[in-house]
């Protein structure tokens, strides 16, 4: 294989060497991955997403299987902020070092900010990754995502406590991602993460009850790749900030799809839970479909559709 591929890409002055980042949520806090292989290898990692105070989670069954993905409630299950920031984050660098991604989950416009403060200054942190697919307790439990200025609101005022670059995730459960986008790109957002889950739910006809125990849950894994490719590419023509490009990848091909559609860099989630490998795998893979396909520099194809 020639020399001259070159997979690395930059997410706002961020160099990352390839552009393969596990998703929050199905990747933990990397400590069991680390036991399959080196995370160094990864570009990045979004880890756990972090909520103020700790959170059990939904109850159970959580999870349900379905054709091309699952359904998750999890419930932003995660040991809170202090403890992320004191213990899980420490040793997640130790495990890799290259800047993490932290995602932060919050439901009200403080709790975001509390913890964006708190990430800002963690120093393994490089990027921080805004969940607005949260309820707002204080405006009757719509997801703050849904509505354009709700999004923005959030934008300000994260921004307006860090230096760190900040990526906005996005929903996937509305009409006109293209303009939420926007309105994220104007109150100065650095960067879009997309999609989150698309909104599903699953009757066990035997016993005539929803499968999971809260009913509705967030439908993941390669059936709603089309759906994200799309999305990636209307956004990346509403806005002249980078995309992290995530929904149902599960290859190398995948890859560059989401990236020939607008993405900078992207992240796989629900396929880390079929096969721990694929990161790695699809990180060994990308050099031989570059050159196969005639691509020398991996950032080149970024939106060249």
């Amino acid at each position: 294989m020639s020399n001259m591929i070159d997979t690395s890409v930059t997410l706002s002055g961020i160099k990352l060497d390839n552009p393969i980042i596990p998703a929050s949520g199905t990747f933990g806090f990397g400590k069991e991955f680390a036991q399959l292989y080196d995370l160094n290898i990864l570009g990045s990692i979004s880890f756990k997403g972090t909520t103020v105070e700790a959170r059990d989670g939904n109850k159970t069954p959580r999870v349900a299987d379905c054709q091309a993905g699952m359904l998750n409630s999890v419930g932003l299950q995660n040991p809170g902020l202090e403890a992320v920031v004191a213990e899980e984050i420490p040793q997640l660098a130790e495990l890799c070092s290259k800047p993490l991604i932290a995602n932060i989950s919050g439901f009200s416009v403080e709790e975001f900010v509390t913890c964006a403060k708190a990430m800002d200054s963690s120093d393994p942190v490089g990027i921080i990754e805004v969940n607005v697919s949260c309820p707002n307790v204080h405006a009757g439990g719509a997801n703050f995502g849904t509505d354009a200025g709700q999004t923005a609101e959030i934008t300000k005022a994260v921004k307006a406590v860090t230096s760190k670059p900040v990526y906005i995730k996005l929903t996937p459960n509305v009409t006109d991602i293209a303009s939420i986008a926007k309105a994220c790109e104007d109150a100065g957002a650095d960067g879009i993460s997309l999609i989150n889950t698309l909104l599903g739910m699953r009757i066990d006809i035997k016993r005539r009850q929803p499968v999971l125990a809260n009913r509705m849950g967030g439908y993941s894994g390669p059936g709603i790749f089309p759906v994200a490719v799309r999305m990636v590419s209307q956004v990346r023509e509403a806005v002249d900030i980078p995309i992290i490009g995530m929904g149902g990848i599960s290859s190398a091909e995948d890859v560059i799809e989401m990236m020939m559609a607008g993405a900078t860099a992207v992240q796989i989630g629900a396929a880390n839970l079929v096969d721990p490998w694929i990161c790695k795998t699809i990180i060994e893979e990308l050099p031989l479909l570059m050159e196969k396909l005639g691509i020398e520099k991996l950032s080149d194809i970024v939106g060249i559709v």
